[in-house]
């Protein structure tokens, strides 16, 4: 070309959870029946979306007319008083409709965020990391995403320490990432550690994002507090959407919430800019957000997410027996959304280490993708191609230095469920006891 037309961001965006998908069709067409386990997708994991959701959408599709056409930029005026009611009488920071901006997804939402965002200014972020934040706010900067530590020894919670550090380190430095439920961990942060980031954004003049898209599915006898309930006087943005929840993540419906943009300036120009980019986009699907309140204020929407969230429950504690038991390993049991990190301990993981592959090709298939691969990215190609279980390994996968993999909790039948843990426990014991 006869300029250089390439972003300075392109090799950030990397997107394991689905880029490993066509290692295991590859797999797949060798004869090995492959068990998916990458990604988070309720539906193509089998749950099924309740009739009578299906029947709200269904009636509003075939008898509003207006769900064919478009919504107003920031959303339908309706939907967007029905969550700031409903976020207000939780109490903490009140926000209008004007204060809610719908996007189509949160994958939208997540880089339209970081897109406007000046390009010297930075978001940090947790490690393990997201990787849709972790990828699109490094291709905003065209320079690695900067993470704060997330302990395994302390349940994942954020190192507070470590995020004072890293502040200091890099001045750049403008906002802080919390993804709560957390994914990749599965953990659910208390009220005490949400307040802890907020303090430090106050008191270098930061602002707080709050991923809150599995706020409403907690378990274990934890409450979720959203970013609303200790802001105070910071600015910030909550994402949330439906996708996980109804679940219709087809539906490509999420929203942010903006914080206190009369407390501060730039801020307010900055959410603004995000509005105006917005409208250039014309507005966000309509069907959706019809629906959205219909569901939301069913009287059997809740009872619907404790049914589910109970059976997230019962397969969290599974997995943290299964998997605990096994030297070598570290697993800590999820609390919130559908995930939980598996960690390989320090020093077990070596090169050289290998299972036997289910057949020749499928050996064929990863032993070229092993060669110059991190060791925990090693072990999830040996596990695919040796069992056909199709994990997302820790460091690629999730921008981080730690070592493991993501396993999701959405298999629907418990029975099937243990027994591809029981093989992955098997696997784990064989690889580390090889070479």
């Amino acid at each position: 070309m006869r300029n250089n037309i390439v972003h300075p961001g392109a090799d950030e965006l990397v997107y394991e959870i689905r880029k490993i998908v066509e290692v295991g069709e590859n797999i797949e067409k060798t004869g090995v029946q492959i068990v998916w386990d990458n990604i988070g997708d309720p539906v193509a994991k089998g749950q099924i979306v309740p009739q009578w959701i299906k029947e709200i959408v269904a009636a509003t599709a075939l008898g509003d007319n207006a769900s064919y056409g478009y919504s107003p930029t920031k959303g339908l005026l309706a939907t967007r008083e029905y969550i700031s009611y409903e976020r207000n009488i939780e109490g903490g920071a009140q926000i209008t409709p004007d204060d809610i901006l719908f996007f189509n997804g949160l994958g939208d939402a997540i880089s339209t965020v970081y897109d406007y965002l000046n390009k010297s200014a930075r978001v940090i972020g947790p490690n393990p990391a997201y990787s849709t934040h972790s990828s699109a706010e490094a291709a905003h900067a065209g320079s690695p995403h900067i993470t704060y530590r997330l302990d395994p020894k302390n349940n994942w919670y954020p190192d507070i320490d470590d995020v004072k550090k890293q502040i200091a380190v890099h001045p750049d430095i403008s906002g802080i990432l919390l993804v709560n439920p957390d994914n990749p961990t599965g953990m659910v942060y208390s009220q005490d550690v949400i307040r802890q980031l907020v303090e430090v954004a106050a008191e270098n003049d930061l602002f707080i994002i709050s991923d809150e898209i599995y706020s409403n599915l907690c378990y274990g006898g934890v409450t979720h507090k959203k970013l609303a309930s200790v802001i105070g006087n910071v600015p910030g943005i909550a994402l949330r959407g439906i996708s996980k929840e109804f679940p219709w993540p087809g539906a490509r419906c999420g929203w942010a919430e903006f914080y206190n943009r009369d407390r501060d300036t730039a801020f307010a120009r900055y959410a603004k800019t995000i509005v105006d980019a917005k409208m250039l986009e014309v507005c966000a699907t309509t069907l959706p957000q019809k629906v959205l309140p219909l569901v939301m204020g069913d009287a059997r929407y809740y009872p619907y997410l404790a049914r589910r969230n109970a059976a997230f429950w019962e397969k969290s504690q599974a997995a943290h027996s299964i998997l605990s038991a096994v030297p070598g390993l570290i697993v800590h049991k999820a609390y919130g959304a559908f995930y939980m990190t598996v960690l390989f301990e320090d020093g077990v993981l070596r090169k050289g280490q290998f299972l036997k592959p289910a057949n020749e090709t499928a050996g064929t298939i990863v032993e070229p993708l092993i060669e110059s691969a991190s060791f925990d990215k090693c072990f999830v190609y040996n596990l695919l191609a040796s069992r056909g279980i199709c994990v997302v390994p820790l460091s690629s996968g999730f921008n981080s230095d730690l070592q493991g993999f993501r396993i999701t909790l959405l298999e629907p039948d418990i029975t099937r469920f243990k027994n591809t843990l029981y093989r992955i426990a098997e696997a784990v014991k064989e690889y580390l006891a090889s070479n």
